[in-house]
């Protein structure tokens, strides 16, 4: 039984971008949906939320921290 089938570097090179493309977009899907099941859970904070208190009180004008 004889195969003619042939792949050129340009259909090798397309079926190679599509394979990583598809892989990354599966990465970063799961990358966002893990982040938002982690803020359903509480586990994480949102991104959204405001900086704590101890990190504005660094900023005051009296802080006599060596810069």
């Amino acid at each position: 039984m004889t195969l003619l089938a042939y792949l050129d570097p340009g259909s090798g090179s397309i079926l190679l971008q599509a394979l990583l493309g598809g892989a990354a977009a599966i990465a970063i899907t799961g990358k966002l949906w893990w982040a938002r099941l982690l803020a359903i859970l509480r586990i994480r904070r949102p991104q959204s939320d405001p900086a704590p208190e101890s990190a504005l009180a660094a900023d005051e004008p009296g802080d006599r921290r060596a810069s």
